[in-house]
């Protein structure tokens, strides 16, 4: 089995390093800079609790260096895949799954989806369809990523917690190419069960990224003090809201209540979000897959979305005033 993790950062480098030390798959890293120097110069080393191991997988700067693969797992941002899209290319055989470990709403949402928006493209991820049309979603495997990890250095990765990554396939199928890679995955020390509705387990996820990412970019807040916060709970709740009746009026079902959800968050303690580290950071931030698509699809099922859509041209003005979007 040939797996290339495409983009190795911190969560690609994490399911490199233990696949590669299970040793049952080929694992090829594309990555670039100091990390890609460190990682052949010294290998990967992944720091998880008290293990800490390397290894030496394959470590390269481009697609054309890897060659076609069975699987590419795609771990960058979601504002990075269109550009990313063309260069992955090389990877791609008659088979080639890709999997899709991207936050938010993925470009093959609407793949196969029964209902009125079967096939539709998603304008805020994928904006003049360049993704569809260069990565088919027929080649499509969702997958929900639950694990925090950061590379602390050029070709070191440290797991601070989390070991599940959901899979799933568009049409529901538990299919032979999803099995397998999810029996690799399990193999390599992870939680990998293939869901039959990835779709609500993505909007799951997205429920709480869509209100505390961008809250935290414009209040600087951690989690810890966003969730306790009266002010900011009540407007990351109202968000929620009005994001559940939207996935609802998609299909989706929520498995649990929405203080539930933000109960789970403030459990995570003193932590700051993806889209606060990226603004602190200079780095673009994800706000159209994590809050615009939310605002895209309110506009396509006909719901309100008022509080989404101020927070979503606040937290744009942010970023561009910073440089980020």
């Amino acid at each position: 089995m040939r797996i290339c993790v495409f983009g190795a950062g911190a969560i690609g480098g994490l399911m490199a390093a233990r696949l590669a030390r299970k040793g049952e798959a080929e694992v090829t890293i594309i990555a670039r800079g100091p990390h890609l120097a460190a990682m052949q110069e010294r290998g990967l080393t992944l720091v998880s609790g008290e293990e800490r191991f390397t290894v030496r997988p394959r470590c390269v700067a481009t697609a054309e260096e890897a060659g076609p693969q069975d699987y590419v797992l795609v771990t960058l941002k979601a504002h990075s895949l269109p550009a990313a899209a063309r260069q992955m290319q090389p990877l791609l055989g008659p088979e080639t799954a890709i999997v899709s470990a991207v936050n938010g709403i993925p470009w093959w949402y609407f793949h196969g989806l029964d209902g009125p928006y079967r096939d539709r493209r998603v304008a805020s991820v994928d904006p003049d369809g360049t993704v569809w049309d260069l990565l088919p979603p027929r080649r499509a495997i969702g997958c929900i990523v639950y694990p925090a990890a950061e590379v602390t250095e050029p070709g070191v990765v440290e797991h601070s917690y989390g070991d599940r990554f959901s899979l799933g396939e568009p049409d529901g199928s538990r299919s032979e190419r999803a099995l397998r890679l999810s029996e690799a995955l399990i193999a390599a020390g992870f939680k990998a069960p293939v869901r039959p509705r990835i779709r609500d387990e993505i909007w799951i996820k997205l429920w709480g990224n869509l209100a505390f990412n961008p809250i935290s970019a414009l209040t600087t807040a951690t989690l810890d003090v966003l969730t306790a916060d009266p002010g900011q709970r009540e407007v990351a709740r109202q968000m929620m809201l009005e994001a559940q009746a939207i996935g609802e009026a998609l299909g989706v079902r929520f498995g649990i209540d929405v203080d539930k959800r933000i109960a789970g968050a403030a459990e995570v303690g003193v932590h700051k979000t993806s889209m606060l580290q990226d603004l602190e950071r200079g780095r673009p931030m994800e706000i159209d897959a994590l809050l615009g698509v939310v605002v895209e699809f309110a506009e396509l099922t006909g719901l309100p979305a008022p509080t989404c859509r101020t927070v979503l041209h606040l937290v744009r003005a942010r970023a561009r005033a910073a440089g980020c979007y």
